[in-house]
């Protein structure tokens, strides 16, 4: 395993710098778990609104021009909040500082400099590749986290002097940064790369297809979904290409913070729990329900759901299959933010099945952990999951997850139906609709009333399950090694 490389994660958002989904937790996590093995693993991300006060971020080096069409732009660096990760900036307050999140405006619209904005996060770091990153620190590897960061990979092809290879993660193929082919100049790319064995995507300029086809190594943030996206119905146009990397693409299941993500532990939990004793765990149950106006004393099921409110995430199954759920007695807690049309169904249901539906609009991360401790199951009816995360911190609260059979959830999570005789972790079901669902969510209330004995054996096996980062960090060290051994061979590396 190497222990010497130096290795540049960026990314478009991380924990708690910012964060809109999952993206935010895997770079707060894999390069301090990356630091353990041994690695010089550090973070470059936009300095957005607020984040340069988080890190008590200082200057480092002087102010340049990343390339032609962006302003000047300066380093600032710190350490990442918790952890020894130095984690450096691109402060430029044209691009970054603004309201919104790191992709929408306040209202929800897209940034309309979008392309630019991650244009420079890109080239900034592929400058670390070069030794002008301006940090008195080079990269061995830069590893590019999703489309936002999917050019680096050809900044760094394209350069001579560039020593560095590149590594590109794909966390969602369905958000890819196609952009219109004008923004080409601005971007410094050359015209003879724009074209279909280059980043040119249906006369778009695709940043994920940069990524792609021009990473030495490429992952995916499941083993079953990097098998996925080869195909057709998962590829969203791009399985050609991702076919043709095929010796050079590895699914590598995320995994998640244990320490942050610990019952016994947790400060924002009605009570603390373990796999020894999960009777505190009822605790957290009446907490929840109370706090959301539910009746703490019944027994019935409380089916648990949170995330972004989009069609992807299965929430028009869930919404859709409600009804039913509700009728036989079932209760609902909801957390989400997104889709108005979403929010308007459940204040409908709310109205018809009063005292079965909590709802909290938006995302509150002591919110997430108080839900995730009280529910029975946590539904994850994705159409598709490239990997997922919340059904690995239900399971590490003894919440079993109920899930399409997809991506990264059909990796993490074992149905009873799939072994004899070990004790399984949640349930699963084959088609994502809203019958199969329902059928899901029945099997998990009868076996609940039915085999308590049960209940709690699969409620600790999921506990039990290990998704530290360890074993996956130690996978990213042979990609990026075997990366590295490649851009040798090239001889670009002196």
């Amino acid at each position: 395993m190497p222990v010497d490389l130096k290795i540049l994660l960026a990314t478009a958002e991380v924990f708690p710098l910012a964060k809109t989904g999952g993206l935010a937790d895997v770079c707060a996590s894999l390069p301090a778990a990356l630091r353990d093995l041994g690695l010089d693993a550090r973070i470059l991300t936009p300095a957005y609104r607020g984040s340069t006060g988080e890190l008590a971020a200082k200057p480092v080096g002087k102010p340049f021009q990343p390339m032609a069409g962006a302003q000047s732009v300066r380093l600032l660096k710190g350490t990442l909040p918790g952890t020894r990760v130095p984690v450096y900036l691109v402060h430029c307050p044209e691009l970054y500082d603004r309201p919104g999140d790191p992709y929408c405006d306040q209202y929800g619209n897209d940034h309309p400099d979008n392309a630019i904005r991650f244009g420079v996060l890109s080239k900034v770091a592929a400058l670390f590749g070069t030794g002008a990153g301006r940090a008195d620190w080079k990269a061995d590897v830069i590893h590019g986290h999703d489309w936002h960061c999917g050019l680096a990979s050809a900044y760094l092809k394209f350069d001579p002097q560039s020593t560095a290879a590149s590594v590109f993660t794909i966390h969602n193929l369905a958000y890819q940064g196609n952009f219109d082919r004008k923004v080409r100049r601005a971007l410094g790319i050359d015209s003879l790369a724009f074209h279909m064995d280059g980043l040119e995507f249906y006369g778009h300029l695709s940043f994920m297809k940069s990524g792609i086809f021009y990473a030495d190594e490429v992952t995916t943030v499941s083993p079953r979904y990097a098998t996925e996206i080869q195909d057709s119905a998962f590829g969203f146009g791009m399985d050609g290409v991702l076919r043709s990397r095929v010796n050079n693409l590895t699914g590598v299941l995320n995994g998640i913070d244990t320490d942050s993500w610990d019952p016994t532990s947790d400060v924002s939990i009605a009570a603390n729990f373990s796999v020894a004793d999960l009777a505190p765990r009822d605790e957290c149950r009446r907490d929840l329900l109370q706090d959301f106006g539910m009746d703490a004393a019944a027994d019935q099921m409380v089916i648990g759901m949170l995330g972004r409110m989009s069609p992807q995430k299965g929430w028009e199954l869930l919404l859709g299959a409600a009804p039913v759920l509700l009728s036989e007695g079932l209760r609902m807690m909801l957390v989400g933010h997104g889709s108005r049309a979403y929010v308007r169904k459940i204040k409908t249901l709310q109205a018809e099945y009063p005292g079965q539906i909590g709802f909290f609009e938006g995302f509150n991360e002591a919110v997430a952990h108080r839900m995730i401790s009280g529910v029975d199951v946590l539904a994850i009816p994705s159409v598709f999951e490239p990997c997922g995360l919340v059904q690995m911190y239900a399971q590490r609260f003894g919440t079993l997850p109920v899930a399409h059979r997809t991506g990264g959830l059909a990796d993490s999570i074992l149905d009873p139906a799939d072994l004899s005789g070990e004790p399984a972790t949640g349930f699963l079901f084959d088609a994502p609709t809203e019958s199969a669902l329902v059928a899901a969510l029945q099997r998990a209330a009868r076996l609940r009333i039915e085999d308590r004995g049960q209940w709690h054996r699969m409620q600790r096996a999921a506990m039990n399950t290990d998704f530290g980062w360890q074993g996956s960090a130690s996978r990213y060290a042979d990609v990026y090694q075997s990366a590295f051994d490649t851009r040798l061979k090239r001889g670009s590396v002196q």
